[in-house]
C-alpha cells in the first residue's frame, strides 16, 4: 500500500502541474473565465492531495484499518472531486450534462473528508 500511495502521489503531482500549465495558457482561449476558476480549484486540490499522500506514504506503514482508509478516501475522493470539476469546466465543449457530473463532485469531497477523519482516528489510536 505504501508504494501505491507514493506512486499515486507522484501521478497527482505530475497531473496537477501539467493541467495547471494548460489552464494558465491554452485553456484561457477555450473556456470562460468562470469555468477556468473552477478548473483551477480542481488543480489546486489535486496538488494538495499529492503533497498529503506523499507525506503519508513516507510516514505511515498502512498496517491498520484507519491508515489504509485515510489513504483510500484521499485518493478516491481527490480523483472524483478534481476530475469531475475538470469535466464540468469543459461540459459545454464535450456535451456532458451537468446533472450527470454534478453529484460526483460532492461525493469526492465527502470521501476526502472521510479520509481526513480516518487519519485523525488513526492518530488518536496511535497515542
Amino acid at each position: 500500500m505504501k508504494n501505491l500511495v507514493l506512486i499515486i502521489a507522484g501521478i497527482y503531482g505530475t497531473l496537477s502541474v501539467i493541467l495547471g500549465a494548460f489552464g494558465a495558457h491554452a485553456f484561457k482561449k477555450i473556456i470562460s473565465a468562470e469555468k477556468l476558476l473552477s478548473f483551477e480549484v480542481g488543480v489546486r486540490y489535486l496538488m494538495f492531495a499529492a503533497i498529503v499522500l506523499l507525506i503519508l506514504g513516507f510516514c505511515l506503514d498502512f498496517q491498520d484499518f484507519w491508515a489504509k482508509n485515510a489513504a483510500r478516501g484521499l485518493i478516491i475522493g481527490s480523483f472524483l472531486f478534481s476530475f469531475s470539476i475538470f469535466l464540468l469546466s469543459f461540459s459545454e465543449k464535450v456535451n456532458i450534462p451537468n446533472k450527470v457530473l454534478g453529484p460526483i463532485t460532492p461525493l469526492g469531497g465527502l470521501l476526502m473528508i472521510l479520509g481526513w477523519l480516518a487519519l485523525i482516528i488513526h492518530f488518536i489510536k496511535q497515542r
